[in-house]
C-alpha cells in the first residue's frame, strides 16, 4: 500500500508546486505576476526533484503514468504495480489541482482571461498543430525517459544524486522545448488539473480543452517514452 500511497502524495505535490507556479506567475493579481519562463522551468524542476527526494525509497517516484508504463515494457518494473501506479498517480494530480484552485480561488476569479486560466491547470500549445505539438511532446518525453535511464550509466553515482540529474532534465526540457506546448511529459500531469478544471466552479474559466487534452498530451507522452526505453535498450552499452 505504501508504494500507492508514495505516489498519490508525491503527484499531488508536484502539481501544487508546479501549477502553483503558473498560477503565480501568470494571473494578473498574484504578487508574483510577470515573474517569467525561468522561475516556471525551474519550479517545474524543483516540484518534480522535492517529493522524488521523499518519496523515492517509497516507491520509486515515477509520478507519470507514460514512464511507468514504459518500465514495465522494458521489465524495470512489475506489471502488476502498473494500473495502482497510475491510478494513485492521476487522483494525486487532480487533487493537486484542487488544492491549487482552492489557494488561488480569489486570483482565479478576478483574472479576466478564461486561457490563463487553464494554462493554470493544463498545458497547450502556442500554435495549434496536431502533428507538431504531438511530436514536441513525443520528443520531450522520449528526452526525459532515455535521460533517466541514462542516469544509471554514471559511475560512482552517490545515493540521492539522481534525483538532482532529473531535476536538471525537466529544466532543460522546459527551457528547449517548453515554449511549444507548455510540455506535459506526463499524461498525469496533463489530465488530472484539466478534470479539476472543467468540474471546479471556476468563475469565467471557458472551455476545459478535451479535444487537444485526451489526445496530444496523454498519447505523445506514452509513445516518447515507451519508444526512448526501446531504443535504450538496443544500444550496447
Amino acid at each position: 500500500m505504501l508504494p500507492y500511497i508514495s505516489e498519490f502524495i508525491g503527484t499531488c505535490l508536484l502539481i501544487v508546486l508546479g501549477c502553483g507556479v503558473v498560477a503565480n506567475v501568470n494571473l494578473k493579481t498574484s504578487g508574483m505576476k510577470g515573474a517569467g519562463a525561468i522561475q516556471i522551468t525551474l519550479a517545474w524542476g524543483l516540484a518534480v526533484m522535492i517529493p522524488a527526494f521523499i518519496f523515492g525509497e517509497a516507491s520509486g517516484a515515477s509520478f507519470n503514468p507514460a514512464l511507468t508504463l514504459a518500465l514495465a515494457i522494458d521489465g524495470s518494473f512489475p506489471w502488476n504495480k502498473v494500473a495502482g501506479y497510475i491510478i494513485a498517480q492521476l487522483l494525486g494530480a487532480f487533487t493537486g489541482g484542487c488544492i491549487v484552485w482552492l489557494l488561488f480561488k480569489d486570483h482565479l476569479d478576478q483574472e479576466p482571461d478564461a486561457a490563463t486560466k487553464l494554462g493554470v491547470f493544463a498545458t497547450g500549445p502556442s500554435i495549434r498543430n496536431f502533428w507538431l505539438n504531438f511530436a514536441s511532446e513525443f520528443v520531450g518525453t522520449f528526452i526525459l525517459v532515455f535521460a533517466i535511464k541514462g542516469i544509471m550509466n554514471v559511475p560512482g553515482l552517490a545515493a540521492g544524486t539522481d534525483k538532482l540529474f532529473v531535476m536538471g532534465i525537466i529544466v532543460a526540457i522546459g527551457m528547449s522545448l517548453g515554449g511549444l506546448t507548455g510540455y506535459a511529459i506526463n499524461p498525469a500531469r496533463d489530465l488530472g488539473p484539466r478534470l479539476a478544471h472543467a468540474v471546479l466552479p471556476i468563475k469565467g474559466k471557458g472551455d476545459s480543452r478535451f479535444d487537444y487534452g485526451l489526445i496530444v498530451p496523454i498519447f505523445a507522452p506514452i509513445l516518447g517514452a515507451i519508444a526512448a526505453v526501446l531504443v535504450f535498450s538496443i544500444i550496447p552499452w
